[in-house]
């Protein structure tokens, strides 16, 4: 008999699994299909032993000292800023676009942040209030610019037209008037010390905890005897589709590595406009690990079907429409609670997911004991 029943063991089933089970002292079965825990945020040693994250890269961020003091109980951290380059017109350029990016490229001597600014004013579309991606960017820093860093990013990654996006896709890219070539900004930054994996068991090693893993919780929901549900999978597959899927998009993944301590010298390209992958990533950047072999990892964007990974909720509005059809049927249940960026059709970064998992124990678990 078990107090709670955790579909998927990703970050939301693990951080109410450890809440309910260390604060409340209730016994939890998390269920995963999946032969291991931490859902995309998996990763391991290869045959080389290079740490890789299996499921593209994972580089934690936040301003929520809430959420990273939470996860600090389970990790110790390798503080590391992300920094990214983008192929552009045969340069590797820095993204965020920053004051370097415009004077590499096009042959500038911009001098100071206001300068920088005076000549995004000069390029960028006039447009009030910006309803697609391709609008948002125009907005901000003009047509050639867009064209070179985001059109052709966007059209891989998503395989639609930046202009039937939502804003938001491409409001979560900054740019810059100053030279800071960090991709992120935040306060904390960085990867667990010894792999997000790590991080995970530690999370769930609790003797109120009890994991199934390679199995669909379909499939022993009727066997096993519990009081309440918690749900992190795909919002629509739970209710078995009765309105139709939501579309996702998936991701493919080719791992290479090569006899040579350095390949691309930097941990993330991007290629918005050459090769059919979106990015390149070298792992020992981020994880400082020291190896004479490295190892790459070339990330391909495509449609989900089938029984493929579900990566990102693609933000559309009659995606949204759709969405909004099953949630008004989990309004209906009673002692089942959806969570994650499948069970919300939602695109979380990672502490956005923790914090959320944190706010529905205690609003919605904690205080209703």
């Amino acid at each position: 008999m078990f107090d709670y029943l955790i579909v998927g063991a990703g970050y939301s089933g693990s951080v109410l699994a450890e809440r309910i089970a260390t604060q409340l002292n209730k016994k939890v079965l998390v269920v995963d299909r999946r032969s291991h825990i931490a859902g995309n945020a998996y990763d391991y040693y290869n045959e080389d032993g290079i740490l890789v994250h299996k499921y593209g890269p994972h580089w934690f961020h936040t301003n929520d000292k809430n959420v990273f003091d939470y996860l600090s109980r389970f990790t110790e951290w390798r503080f590391h800023y992300h920094r990214v380059k983008s192929y552009v017109d045969g340069m590797l350029l820095p993204i965020p676009i920053n004051h370097d990016t415009l004077n590499t490229l096009y042959g500038l001597k911009l001098t100071s942040p206001k300068e920088v600014q005076a000549y995004y004013d000069s390029v960028k579309v006039s447009i009030a209030n910006p309803k697609n991606s391709e609008e948002m960017v125009i907005s901000q820093v003009g047509e050639d610019l867009y064209q070179k860093f985001f059109k052709g990013y966007t059209l891989k990654q998503w395989d639609l037209n930046p202009k039937d996006l939502a804003a938001s896709v491409t409001a979560r890219i900054p740019t810059r008037t100053n030279r800071d070539d960090r991709y992120f900004t935040d306060t904390y930054q960085g990867v667990p010390k010894h792999g997000y994996t790590e991080m995970f068991v530690k999370m769930l090693s609790h003797p109120n905890i009890s994991i199934m893993l390679q199995t669909d919780y379909k499939n022993i929901i009727n066997d096993i005897k519990f009081n309440k549900l918690i749900y992190t999978g795909p919002i629509d597959s739970f209710f078995d589709y009765k309105f139709g899927k939501l579309p996702y998009r998936s991701l493919r993944f080719e791992h290479e590595t090569f006899n040579q301590e350095n390949y691309q010298g930097y941990q993330q390209i991007n290629y918005p406009n050459d090769y059919d992958f979106t990015r390149i990533v070298e792992w020992k950047h981020a994880t400082g690990q020291k190896s004479p072999v490295t190892t790459i990892t070339r990330e391909y964007s495509l449609l989900a079907e089938g029984d493929m990974e579900k990566y990102y909720p693609i933000p559309k509005e009659d995606n949204h429409e759709l969405y909004k059809k099953y949630k008004a049927e989990v309004d209906k249940l009673e002692n089942v609670f959806f969570c994650g960026r499948l069970a919300d059709y939602k695109y979380y970064n990672m502490d956005q997911v923790v914090a959320r998992a944190l706010s529905i124990f205690e609003k919605n678990i904690a205080n209703t004991i």
